[in-house]
């Protein structure tokens, strides 16, 4: 169970310099952190370096903490700033890839590096095909279990925009899932016939 003051009060130990405070912090907030990288990026071999720069990124920025808000959310911010700056990178990545590509022409096939290799659950696979901004907050919301208000606290924007990315996600994943059932009832016609 958070307990939202044993957080502040380990954030305000880690600024007076404490190791075991941070390691306190770090072992109560890991799961989650890791859990909502994951899924953000995707599955991707890079989770723990993105990983490894939150935390870095939170000891640096753990003087700007107003310990009278809850700390969850403020780290979730660290946490989406940190994820926006690794797809920025990589999105950066690829565009130079490409334009080697086509300056060199070389036929290299990049496909395997960029298909997940972990969306096995129908779900899953089908919140991973969100756009982005929608995938943020059913992970925030219904992985982490984050409170509207806290999601967009840690998102830097109004709670409507909260409720209107939850609402409209959770109606892409319904038309989803019914479209499946459909086209699913089509094939299983097209075999009794």
């Amino acid at each position: 169970m958070n307990h939202p003051n044993q957080d502040s009060q380990l954030a305000a130990l880690v600024l007076a310099g404490s190791r075991e405070a941070y390691s306190q912090l770090y072992e109560r907030t890991i799961t989650e952190v890791y859990r909502t990288v994951r899924f953000l990026i995707g599955g991707s071999s890079d989770t723990d370096d993105v990983v490894q720069e939150i935390y870095m990124q939170m000891y640096r920025s753990l003087g700007q903490y107003d310990a009278a808000r809850p700390f969850r959310p403020w780290l979730m911010g660290v946490v989406m700033r940190q994820i926006r700056a690794y797809r920025r990178r990589r999105w950066n990545h690829i565009r130079l890839i490409k334009k080697v590509q086509r300056s060199t022409t070389l036929d290299h096939d990049f496909s395997g590096e960029v298909v997940d290799k972990v969306s096995y659950r129908p779900l899953i696979a089908s919140v991973e095909r969100l756009p982005y901004k929608l995938k943020q907050v059913v992970i925030l919301h219904y992985l982490n279990e984050y409170s509207q208000e806290e999601i967009a606290d840690a998102l830097g924007i109004p709670l409507g925009t909260v409720k209107s990315r939850i609402h409209a996600a959770l109606k892409k994943l319904r038309s989803k899932r019914s479209s499946q059932i459909l086209h699913r009832g089509k094939v299983e016609k097209l075999h009794e016939a």
